[in-house]
């Protein structure tokens, strides 16, 4: 008997020390319930501690890839991570216009849990102008939403409501605001915001420097549940348990000597709690 798995492309770059990125994904993606294909966008040296150097892949490489996987894999989701500049932008959403991906989520890759950036400020305008209109959701943290706005980054709980409005009014038809990094507070809350509400998903805080791709992973996360035919809202929810999961199983990894991985594959009695 055949056994029928979604397929999930991710489009990102690539990090070398494997907790982000390209290789973040296709765990999550993989311990989530999908077949992950990929379509790799930069090459970075990367590490828990930071970004050395970002090799561009040129555009008729990322072209090629983008057709060789579609024209052969039925892909059901789409997940869209590190893009780096225009050009790429630009690249891959023509590529996402002809094929026309049943769901696509956007990760507004801009800057990494270091500080790094990874995607050129000019771009952000290409983003806003070319991809978001494409996506079913994006999933900006509470730095990269700013960014979008052109604001300034919320420090508090309080003053994340101020970016609703201006979030609401973006070209797309939903947005799950990431707020790991109001790191001094107790709780975890992230808010899926739809042109009908705002919803909190808000779960306590794992407190642990172990949080190295936990953006990427949630995303990837997201198009899988996404892909197996969930709801927007059903798919929030299991994506944040699964993160969450992965965040505290990841806090007693000692691997590299900055922010750890998260632990993407968890035992099976965790995973089969997500999946409900």
């Amino acid at each position: 008997m055949t056994q029928q798995k979604p397929i999930i492309l991710t489009i990102a770059g690539s990090d070398s020390s494997g907790g982000a990125g390209i290789q973040a994904d296709i765990k999550a993606i993989s311990a989530t319930g999908g077949y992950a294909c990929s379509v790799v966008t930069a090459v970075t040296a990367q590490n828990t501690q930071g970004v050395s150097a970002v090799h561009s892949i040129p555009q008729e490489i990322i072209k090629a890839q983008l057709d060789a996987v579609f024209t052969d894999l039925k892909v059901t989701a789409v997940k869209v991570g590190m893009l780096g500049d225009s050009a790429t932008i630009n690249t891959v959403a023509n590529a996402l216009k002809k094929y026309r991906p049943k769901i696509l989520v956007v990760d507004p890759v801009m800057v990494t849990a270091n500080g790094d950036m990874l995607l050129a400020s000019e771009a952000v305008q290409s983003l806003c102008r070319e991809l978001l209109p494409l996506a079913d959701v994006i999933t900006p943290n509470l730095p990269e939403a700013a960014a979008l706005l052109g604001v300034a980054i919320p420090k508090q709980l309080s003053a994340v409501d101020a970016l609703f409005n201006g979030l609401g009014a973006l070209d797309c038809a939903a947005v799950l605001v990431k707020g790991g990094f109001l790191q001094q507070e107790a709780r975890s809350p992230d808010w899926l915001l739809t042109k009908q509400e705002v919803r909190c998903f808000d779960t306590p805080r794992v407190m642990t420097r172990n949080t190295h791709g936990t953006g990427c992973t949630l995303s990837a996360a997201l198009a899988c549940y996404l892909g197996q035919g969930l709801s927007m809202e059903q798919a929030v929810a299991r994506a944040k348990q699964y993160i969450d999961q992965a965040i505290a199983a990841g806090s007693q990894l000692h691997i590299g000597q900055g922010r750890g991985p998260v632990e993407h594959f968890l035992p099976a009695n965790q995973l089969s709690q997500c999946e409900q």
